[in-house]
Formats: structure tokens, C-alpha cells, sequence
């Protein structure tokens, strides 16, 4: 039986017969499900030193602004991460990350009809 190809982009490709990722490559017989899931980063630590260096700000305004700055900066960069979590008898495993929601989507969708189309 040829082998049926669902998404090919860059380095992952789905098939019927596996799901590849790199240099990872997973078995479609071994999966038994597919979910995302979404992982927010956590900003707390960049706001209170934002708030520090704005306080900073009234007595050295250089260095409060310099502290601010980087705070900001750092907040800027923190970035929501997407992961697909495929569940095979062994467990439950993190198989791609993303910073990207659509194409995950679009990789979860092949998955699936991977799954259907396996049967």
C-alpha cells in the first residue's frame, strides 16, 4: 500500500504510516490520539521588575529607566508557546512546539485524518 501524505512542511510530514519531526519519527499505528495544547509564558517577574525600575525612575532616573527598559524588552519577547501532545500506549508525549497557533492546527488537523484514514 502506497503511502499517503496528509501535511509536508519544512522538516514535518504526516502520513499514513508516521508522523515526522526532525529527526523524530513516530509510528501512526503507535498513536492512539492527538490534542494541542497551549502553554502562556509567565510574565510575573518582568512586570514586578518594570514596576521597580519605574520606581527607580524618581531618584535615579538613568538607572530606573535603564532597569524599566530591559524589563520592557524582556516582556516584549516572551512568546506563547503550542505544543501537540500525541497519546500511544506508552504514554502521553510532546511531539512538536510552535510558537505558531495556525500552523499547529494545521499539523493536528493532518494528525487526525491521519488517524481516520488508518482506520
Amino acid at each position: 500500500m502506497d503511502e499517503k501524505q496528509f501535511f509536508s512542511y519544512e522538516d514535518v510530514k504526516v502520513t499514513n504510516a508516521r508522523f515526522v519531526n526532525g529527526n523524530q519519527t513516530y509510528a501512526m499505528s503507535n498513536i492512539t490520539s492527538v490534542k494541542s495544547f497551549v502553554q502562556k509564558p509567565s510574565r510575573l517577574g518582568g512586570i514586578i521588575v518594570l514596576v521597580m525600575g519605574l520606581a527607580i525612575v524618581m531618584n535615579t532616573p538613568i538607572v530606573g529607566l535603564a532597569i524599566a527598559g530591559s524589563a520592557a524588552v524582556y516582556l516584549f519577547q516572551q512568546k506563547t508557546k503550542y505544543h501537540i501532545m500525541l497519546a500511544t500506549a506508552s504514554g502521553e508525549v510532546s511531539a512538536l512546539t510552535t510558537h505558531q497557533s495556525d500552523y499547529l492546527q494545521k499539523v493536528v488537523a493532518a494528525l487526525n485524518e491521519a488517524i481516520v484514514y488508518r482506520g
